[in-house]
């Protein structure tokens, strides 16, 4: 029984971090026919690593700081003069939300595209980029008690108590006896500490990390020990209370190989 039990929390200590961790949320998608000098604007003003061009509703590119340095600034051309449609990159590299970073790292590496649009049922919500897996955050172990809502429109519905077992300030993975279908909007309320504030943050679920069968001679039900849940509206504050609490637990906890 304790080998079993340490297999499992082997296992847990293991959950995949997804592209919706690592992701920068939002997409800024322009048409083909803007000139060098509005995208160079854009891109500053919303400080995004990309904008996806839609040159038509199947033809899409990328326009990166880089494309403008070197097609259009070392070529001595005038960005006023220039289309977008000309200079962006082809192909885009296209990943759902709810895939592994390491299914992003190697679409990256087989492909030489180091930015991707992460989507969700085919609608970009957000960029992945090299940097930003290069950049990985650790996802502290942890054994916290916590209460997740389900939300009803913009009303708190039914709550469950659950455990965050991995907390980062992307994201979470708890244990529930609940099972949640993935896009499922919740509430996820913990406290780092007796000596602070509880948390309430909005997010959604990702995917049930594990589902397992659970019977003996009396019951017989299905069980989810794993869910993921992305934040999805998380304050500066409150995200830089999360990163300063799992520096400060991540040498004493991250022990997972």
């Amino acid at each position: 029984m304790s080998y079993k039990n340490d297999q499992r929390q082997n296992e847990t200590d293991r959950q995949v971090t997804l592209v919706a961790h690592m992701m920068t949320p939002g997409v800024v998608q322009i048409p083909g026919d803007v000139s060098v000098t509005e995208a160079a604007s854009l891109l500053e003003r919303e400080r995004m690593p990309c904008l996806l061009v839609k040159d038509s509703e199947s033809r899409f590119g990328l326009m990166t700081p880089t494309d403008i340095v070197k097609k259009v600034v070392a070529q001595g051309l005038e960005p006023d003069d220039i289309e977008v449609r000309t200079i962006m990159t082809r192909p885009v590299q296209f990943i759902e939300y709810d895939r592994a970073v390491e299914d992003a790292s190697t679409l990256m590496m087989t492909t030489g595209m180091p930015i991707l649009i992460v989507t969700k049922q085919e609608q970009p919500v957000g960029v992945l980029t090299a940097r930003d897996l290069v950049l990985l955050p650790k996802r502290c172990v942890t054994n916290m008690a916590a209460t997740l809502s389900i939300m009803d429109g913009e009303s708190v519905g039914s709550e469950h108590p659950v455990t965050v077992t991995r907390l980062s300030h992307a994201g979470a993975s708890v244990t529930s006896a609940a099972f949640l279908l993935p896009g499922t909007r919740v509430v996820l309320s913990f406290s780092l500490s007796e000596t602070m504030s509880p948390l309430t943050i909005r997010g959604t679920v990702l995917n049930n990390a594990q589902v397992e069968q659970v019977s003996d001679a009396t019951r017989s039900h299905m069980s989810s020990s794993g869910i993921e849940v992305h934040f999805t509206e998380l304050s500066p504050a409150d995200q830089s209370r999360i990163k300063a609490w799992v520096l400060a637990n991540l040498p004493k906890s991250f022990d997972a190989p």
